[in-house]
């Protein structure tokens, strides 16, 4: 969409209007005090009922094919909204239905800081085109914040940004006998202007593994946006993985407790592996490709003994 040409959402308290061409769709945030509450009966979400179905989709990112990939001078995010709608349309039409859909950080483009007027007006118009495709979906939506929703150097008002409109940025749920961990990975990249938010995340993620260690979930995921490596556990630092000086650190701890997947996105494009029995899922882009993949999200099936997933394109 070009950014002349809509209009800027409404925001109130857990509930956003999306307005365009005269249609208004409600876009809800599902978290609460660090839980998301999107089901309608979270206690029967801790029992295993047997193999059910999630959808993890990753950098929605709308705005950067044609700022960054075809590099136009008056760049609008048209491509991203077809994409995100085609997503949507083809996980509504599964049957049965997913438990829910979770895009794994980068939902829109622009940044957050306040560098001048145009990013900042920009950054609602994508909020607000986003958001009216994701009020098509017909199962619950979890969101997971990555660097351009919260910035590379994220700051206390960035945070309470992309709350006020997308919702904690790190919590827990339960689901179908599976325990859920959505976490804030940009406080592991660049955490210089909120360590006091970053140790606090730090603190509840060792009180969460606790917490599996002692009820033992039928299966341990993670969410996150950047994937502690692409390929391997010792591969260097760089731009899309985290620092090699906390990688092994953090992933061992999972491990201990129980954690066996841990889903990301960032890279634009499909990667993983695995590292002494914990599998590393990148997942690429509903968005723009730096790879050879195509836009696409990826189907998770979890088992009573084991987790398998499949990538499929928007087309």
């Amino acid at each position: 969409m070009r950014k002349e040409n809509v209009k800027i959402p409404k925001e109130e308290e857990n509930v956003s209007e999306a307005k365009m061409e005269g249609v208004t769709q409600t876009f809800q945030i599902k978290t609460r005090d660090r839980k998301y509450i999107g089901f309608e009966d979270t206690e029967a979400e801790t029992q295993w009922q047997g193999a059910f179905t999630f959808i993890q989709a990753a950098d929605t990112q709308l705005g950067l094919q044609e700022k960054y990939i075809e590099k136009k001078t008056n760049p609008g995010w048209e491509k991203e909204v077809k994409w995100c709608t085609q997503m949507v349309t083809k996980v509504n039409k599964m049957n049965p239905a997913p438990k829910f859909l979770v895009i794994c950080g980068d939902l829109i483009d622009a940044y957050p800081y306040e560098r001048n007027g145009d990013e900042k007006e920009t950054r609602q118009h994508q909020e607000n085109d986003l958001k009216m495709v994701l009020s098509e979906l017909q199962i619950p939506l979890v969101c997971v914040c990555g660097n351009h929703d919260v910035g590379d150097t994220p700051t206390a008002k960035t945070i309470l940004k992309y709350q006020s409109s997308f919702g904690d940025d790190y919590f827990s749920f339960w689901c179908g006998g599976a325990y859920f961990l959505a976490l804030n990975s940009q406080f592991w990249q660049d955490r210089r202007e909120v360590e006091t938010l970053a140790r606090a995340q730090d603190e509840w993620l060792e009180a969460q593994l606790l917490y599996i260690e002692q009820h033992k979930p039928r299966h341990s995921i993670i969410l996150q946006h950047i994937p502690p490596f692409i390929d391997t556990i010792d591969e260097p630092s760089q731009y899309f993985n985290l620092p090699s000086y906390i990688r092994q650190e953090m992933l061992d701890r999972f491990i201990t407790a129980g954690v066996r997947y841990v889903f990301c996105g960032h890279y634009h494009r499909n990667a993983g592996g695995v590292y002494n029995g914990l599998e590393v899922i990148v997942t690429s882009a509903v968005g723009a490709q730096l790879g050879t993949d195509v836009n696409g999200y990826r189907v998770v099936n979890v088992m009573e003994d084991k987790v398998v997933h499949c990538y499929h394109g928007v087309e």
